[in-house]
């Protein structure tokens, strides 16, 4: 008997009632250009885990704790330059996306297309790392950063597209709850781990992209991918092609283009609040405003937010799936993140305020996070060919808000102060707006799914 809960029911066994429904809602599937697929294992599901996790406290624990404390040793007097650091890099991942994805649909390799994209750019994200530890200025932090982001964003694409090869439609919600609920705990657990470290240039870097090349590493390791040396395709690509293949017209896959645009606006919102998060609990809770002096309560706080996050990852997939509906969840999380956004805005100094206003943006999070990656996989187009492409225009929701939110940001925190002060408040009231408007675009437009 198989020790897969996602599995159908082998032949001639006998099933309970429940699980008869659950074989029904898992058995081979055809997607829409009429390929079968079958549920995939449960080792496949781990690995995935394990890797996302990896990739996420790589990247994210920099973003959330390691990037600040640079940033005030290099330039003290400018901390708003974290905006704009950030905000390169992601420019240049919204090219490279997909870019490197559509090289990933078309490679041909006997470990398969997305595997030898995942070691590789993980092994460039460990060096962008390293040149991070050792910088000397801003501009070395800066081509650190972009490096770093390049090799560990191109290694979550490759897990993202891997999904999109092999997933039928039936697992979509609860495998996207299961790593939206890794996206959530890894930042966490990376900024733990990195705090760990302060005062080791080296260590609060290296040591979170140690765990992020073994968890690839992993991956690559523990999970087979049909070889592909031998695959054909019908066209050839030119200059012309693949410039081309940047865009798409939005009129020709109208659900796709609005889910994009709203979770474009949804992610912009999230960014303006989180790239300046533990600056802003500085600012609230340390009277020097030194991220150092409240590495450790920063910890706790995203341990409580990490508590209801993953509740709302991990249902908002799972019942996403079970009542097959999508837009209700991704509106719902937009009002909720409001609500949260607007407390963090106005809760002033008081803590238990500030958790409650973490903890409501950190559920909306976790609903969104789940429940928008399986729309994405529901209205992507031409999934069977061009996944890589069109997974890496779908990046561009995120990588676009990852580069203007800290770019429009930067100044933003100066309006209405003056001094040392940071209007951080104004950020999370931007955010707040910006949710709300996403859910109700989901809910209004994306048609094709309940």
């Amino acid at each position: 008997m198989s020790d897969n809960p996602l599995a159908p029911a082998a032949p001639g066994t006998s099933t309970s009632p429940g699980q008869q429904s659950l074989a029904v809602e898992t058995q081979a599937e055809k997607t829409p250009s009429g390929s079968v697929r079958t549920p995939v294992p449960r080792k496949y599901v781990v690995f995935l885990l394990i890797a996302m996790f990896g990739a996420y406290v790589a990247l994210v624990a920099p973003i959330g704790l390691s990037l600040s404390l640079r940033i005030q040793e290099l330039a003290p007097a400018n901390v708003e330059v974290l905006g704009y650091v950030i905000g390169i890099a992601a420019i240049v991942t919204t090219v490279t996306g997909p870019l490197v994805g559509i090289w990933s649909d078309r490679t041909r390799s006997r470990f398969g297309r997305r595997r030898p994209f995942s070691i590789g750019s993980a092994l460039v994200g460990f060096a962008g790392l390293v040149v991070i530890a050792q910088a000397d200025s801003i501009p070395v932090l800066l081509i650190g950063w972009v490096i770093t982001s390049v090799g560990w964003s191109t290694s979550m694409n490759t897990l993202i597209q891997s999904q999109a090869d092999r997933l039928p439609e039936s697992q979509y919600g609860r495998v996207a709850g299961l790593t939206g609920f890794i996206q959530m705990v890894a930042p966490v657990a990376g900024v733990g781990l990195a705090s760990a470290f302060i005062g080791n240039n080296y260590l609060v870097f290296l040591v979170p992209g140690a765990v992020g090349l073994l968890a690839l590493l992993s991956w690559v390791v523990f999970v087979s991918e049909p070889d592909t040396r031998d695959a054909v395709f019908e066209d050839r690509l030119s200059m012309g092609k693949v410039f081309g293949s940047l865009v798409f017209n939005p009129r020709r896959y109208p659900d796709f283009a609005w889910n994009w645009f709203a979770r474009l606006l949804f992610m912009t919102g999230v960014t303006f609040s989180s790239t300046f998060t533990s600056l802003f609990f500085a600012s609230r809770l340390s009277v020097g405003g030194q991220v150092a002096d409240i590495g450790g309560l920063i910890v706790v706080l995203s341990l409580i937010s990490i508590a209801v996050t993953g509740v709302g990852a991990l249902l908002g997939g799972f019942l996403s799936d079970k009542l097959k509906r999508r837009r209700t969840f991704v509106l719902g999380s937009g009002l909720v993140y409001s609500v949260g956004a607007v407390i963090l805005a106005l809760g002033g100094s008081d803590l238990m305020v500030l958790i409650i206003g973490s903890s409501l943006t950190g559920l909306a999070l976790g609903v969104f996070s789940a429940v928008d990656q399986a729309i994405v996989l529901n209205v992507l187009p031409e999934r069977d060919t061009n996944a890589g492409r069109f997974l890496g225009i779908n990046g561009y929701s995120t990588s676009i808000a990852q580069a203007l939110a800290p770019l429009l940001a930067a100044p933003l925190i100066l309006v209405g102060v003056s001094g040392g002060e940071k209007n951080y408040g104004l950020l999370f009231l931007v955010a707040a707006g910006l949710t709300i408007i996403s859910g109700i675009i989901v809910q209004a437009k994306v048609k094709s799914v309940r």
